[in-house]
């Protein structure tokens, strides 16, 4: 992990186009974006380049959540996502800059995440733990493949 930036790889055995509409569904990405132990509110998700959105994680135990929100930079259908998020707590100032390649493989897709601008006050571990546990719930999400009855 460089200073103040995180990355990460998976293959996850779901198409591109499953793992990248779990990113554009307001409601699969409340799912599955915060880590164990916090529930996540989506009160806004323009998910277009341009597009604003707006989330609190809420952390289960105490209650207690911090809102962010930020913008879509870029968006390649399938394939590419670049945003910035900017908290709303004045103690954790700056831009965090997250980008996501999608990349088709033989068994499903090839996932790379880069997180990069952490402000100073979080521990670079954290948010590398905080990411595998996404990246944990998403893979159960996009990996199942459930017929309709």
């Amino acid at each position: 992990m460089e200073n103040n930036s995180v990355s990460l790889h998976r293959v996850i055995k779901a198409s591109p186009e499953k793992v990248f509409r779990a990113f554009a569904d307001p409601i699969a990405h409340s799912n599955w974006l915060p880590p164990y132990g916090f529930v996540c509110t989506v009160q806004q998700m323009d998910f277009k380049v341009g597009g604003q959105f707006k989330m609190t994680f809420i952390n289960f135990s105490t209650g207690n959540g911090h809102s962010f929100g930020g913008e879509y930079l870029e968006i390649k259908t399938n394939e590419f996502i670049k945003y910035v998020d900017r908290f709303d707590d004045p103690n954790l100032p700056g831009e965090i800059t997250t980008t996501i390649w999608l990349n088709k493989v033989f068994c499903g897709t090839e996932l790379k995440v880069l997180q990069e601008g952490i402000p100073d006050v979080i521990p670079t571990e954290i948010c590398y733990l905080g990411w595998q546990e996404s990246l944990e719930k998403l893979i159960k999400l996009v990996e199942p493949e459930i017929p309709d009855a």
